[in-house]
């Protein structure tokens, strides 16, 4: 039988080695550093069950290259998976069926990261949802800076917010003295709901006022739904 003096020392020991382990963990926070990188495996890929925008420029390139067959729908089925597989056969790559970086990288997909709720990101943001959304239904106006950040996503547009929105003939409201006005209160808040991951326009790149556009080109892009005034589409 252990001496109950033993015991305790075995005790306070393992005690005293956890909380070193704690403390060596958990030293680059508290000193002002950031927690180690995740490996890039742990990163959000496009596979089966995902949606949205990146989906889709996979199954568009997938398409133009004889590999996919099916609707360009933003929807990662099974049919979008065995063409994965076929294209990454092709290059070489492990044929997984997972459009991880590689994938993307062969394919000449390059989509930009999630911008973060900086204090510059909200108040440009901000800015041009009060220009082009000033009077809508609040979720309208959330609708539109989340397009935005959508078009940030997406392969097809400039990688950051203030791209995006001084891309050439992309908004209306830089050219008509909109953008320079006072921005509504309510834009900073839907601007900061946006880069929160809010979404009310169903993932689209485009919105309109069917009532004011004389953009025909526009008129042919594909509804996903109606807020306030504005339609939204893909």
């Amino acid at each position: 039988m252990q001496k109950p003096s033993s015991l305790r020392f075995r005790v306070s020991l393992l005690a005293f080695l956890c909380l070193l382990a704690a403390v060596l963990l958990l030293f680059p926070l508290w000193a002002g550093g950031s927690a180690p990188a995740l490996p890039e495996y742990a990163a959000t890929l496009s596979r089966v069950g995902s949606t949205g925008n990146e989906v889709r420029a996979i199954q568009q390139e997938l398409k133009d290259r004889g590999l996919y067959a099916g609707e360009i729908d933003g929807v990662y089925g099974s049919a979008t998976e065995a063409a994965v597989r076929r294209f990454q056969t092709q290059q070489g790559l492990a044929a997984d069926g997972i459009a991880g970086p590689a994938t993307l990288k062969k394919l000449g997909i390059s989509v930009g990261a999630i911008p973060s709720a900086t204090e510059e990101n909200v108040y440009l943001l901000a800015r041009i949802i009060s220009a082009e959304a000033r009077g809508e239904p609040y979720s309208g106006q959330v609708a539109v800076g989340a397009v935005v950040l959508n078009r940030v996503e997406h392969p097809s547009f400039p990688d950051t917010i203030s791209g995006v929105i001084y891309q050439e003939g992309a908004f209306t409201a830089i050219v008509d003295g909109q953008f320079d006005q006072p921005i509504a209160d309510s834009a900073y808040k839907a601007a900061r709901d946006a880069l929160a991951g809010q979404d009310p326009s169903g993932g689209a790149v485009y919105y309109f006022n069917p009532d004011k556009t004389s953009n025909q080109w526009m008129r042919t892009r594909p509804v996903i739904k109606r807020i306030g005034g504005h339609l939204f589409c893909s």
